[in-house]
This record gives structure tokens, C-alpha cells and sequence, in this order.
């Protein structure tokens, strides 16, 4: 029994030690100023365009901490994807793709305010529709925080 005990003490011990090395970002400070990060380039494994692109975010740092962030996604030639991102020749010719196009386009702008009202990635889920979206901030994000990490 006390070898039991024994066991079960040293794996707990085990744990909170290597837990205690994944501490939070949180709590990372960084140097004052602004950064930029920009993801690889997606591109669909299907064939098809959608989503394809990449994302870029510019970080504010100030006293240490993320005090502003703006979030954008581009088409791979450079495009932005704004208010016309999921139109076919300048008109909707698919609702859906339309909406979940300009839902993702939305989420820049969730996601950039999630970043400062956090001061980290930590807590920042996924919106649905808006997944490769995300995948490009979280990118974007380490790199742009890599910088800045004193």
C-alpha cells in the first residue's frame, strides 16, 4: 500500500513539475512598439480557392503589454479581402459562399479585439466559419510576439 502511495505521489510530483514550465503567455513581456507578423500562404488541399490567402497582424505594444492590434486577410496575389471578398466579377453570385466569406472577414476584427482584451492567444477560440481565418492570426500573432519578446 505505501508503495502505491508512494507511486502516486512521485507521478503528482512528476506532473506539477512539468506543468509548471507551460506556464502562460500571459504573463510574457514585451518591448514598446509595433510589430508585424504575417502567416504562410493557405492554400486549399481540394483545388479550390476558398479561403486561400494569408493573414497579417500589426501589435501595439505599450507599458509592456498589447494595447492595439489589427488584423487583415489577402487573397495570395495581395488582394484584400474586404467588402467585395466572395463576390464572382464584382456581384454575389453565391449567397452562401457570399456570407461565409464575409463572416470571416468579420472575425479579423473579433479576433484583433480578443488579442488586446486577453493580452494573449490564451482563451482566443476559433469562430466557426471563420477556422483557416484563425489558423492565419495565431500565425501571424507568434510571429509579430516573437519580435517583440524581450
Amino acid at each position: 500500500m505505501k508503495k502505491k502511495i508512494l507511486a502516486i505521489m512521485a507521478v503528482c510530483g512528476l506532473s506539477a513539475s512539468m506543468l509548471a514550465g507551460c506556464g502562460s503567455s500571459a504573463s510574457a513581456t514585451y518591448a514598446d512598439g509595433t510589430y508585424e507578423g504575417q502567416s504562410e500562404i493557405y492554400e486549399s488541399e481540394d483545388g479550390s480557392e476558398e479561403g486561400n490567402g494569408y493573414g497579417v497582424v500589426t501589435i501595439t505594444i505599450t507599458d509592456g503589454k498589447i494595447s492595439d492590434c489589427v488584423y487583415q486577410t489577402y487573397e495570395p496575389d495581395g488582394t484584400l479581402k474586404g467588402e467585395d471578398y466572395g463576390k464572382a466579377q464584382g456581384s454575389v453570385a453565391n449567397k452562401d459562399y457570399y456570407n461565409k466569406a464575409q463572416k470571416a472577414v468579420a472575425a479579423c476584427d473579433e479576433y484583433a479585439n480578443m488579442l488586446v482584451a486577453n493580452g494573449s492567444l490564451d482563451g482566443i477560440d476559433a469562430i466557426s466559419g471563420a477556422t483557416i481565418n484563425y489558423n492565419e492570426f495565431v500565425e501571424a500573432v507568434e510571429k509579430a510576439l516573437d519580435q517583440a519578446a524581450e
